[in-house]
């Protein structure tokens, strides 16, 4: 079988926007000769809603150890809900950005680890409400999407159960943090190539290493 590498990761995940250059980078050195997957991995799923005023004081520390690590820059637009809490309507839930995610997914499957990360980016520099419908729009603009079409979707039972069935496949691959990535190389050989933010160096050694393996084999 073409190897497969998959993507756990969450739209809400900061350490994820942070990894999103390294991806993709690595999705243009590799697509060829391996297959891509992203998976939500639903790390944001209250059974009542929750305020972004919960996690604002841990994001308000977390965000700049993701800036220093990474070089990426979180935007202003989205900072402002964390430094203003008491006036945010934010009530972050990972449920409709893995439902969008899906949707796209069966459209195109290809480009899947760039709309993931423009989604991330949406929200951590745009500063755009990922559970407002509104906010995917620019993006169905950008890809071509008929909005109807998506819409309609988005709020389908159908492209629910999608989300819901790869936050399981999350649990059944034992993530338990994200960004996560494994590459799949036979029906039940797993091979960890990231555990949280890695450096685009390290990952290609590790890639590299398993494709080795591999061909020896």
């Amino acid at each position: 079988m073409t190897p497969v590498l998959y993507y756990c990761y969450d739209a809400y995940c900061g350490w994820c926007y942070g990894f999103s250059p390294v991806i993709k980078k690595i999705h243009e050195l590799y697509s060829d000769r391996v297959g891509f997957e992203v998976l939500s991995g639903g790390m944001i799923l209250p059974d009542q809603p929750r305020h972004i005023g919960v996690m604002a004081g841990y994001i308000a520390d977390a965000y700049k150890s993701v800036e220093e690590l990474t070089g990426i820059r979180f935007g202003q637009d989205y900072l402002w809900h964390i430094f203003n809490p008491d006036l945010s309507d934010w009530y972050p839930n990972s449920e409709k950005p893995a439902i969008a995610l899906c949707i796209f997914k069966e459209l195109y499957p290809d480009q899947q680890v760039e709309f993931a990360s423009d989604l991330q980016y949406a929200l951590h520099f745009e500063g755009r409400d990922l559970c407002d419908n509104e906010a995917y729009r620019h993006l169905l603009e950008k890809y071509n999407i008929d909005a109807d079409d998506f819409y309609q979707k988005l709020g389908s039972e159908e492209y629910k159960e999608k989300a819901y069935y790869e936050f399981q496949l999350c649990k059944q691959l034992q993530v338990t943090g994200y960004p996560c990535v494994l590459m799949q190389v036979s029906e039940s050989k797993f091979f960890m190539l990231a555990r949280g933010y890695t450096d685009e160096a390290s990952f290609i050694q590790r890639i590299e290493a398993v494709l080795a393996d591999l061909n020896k084999n």
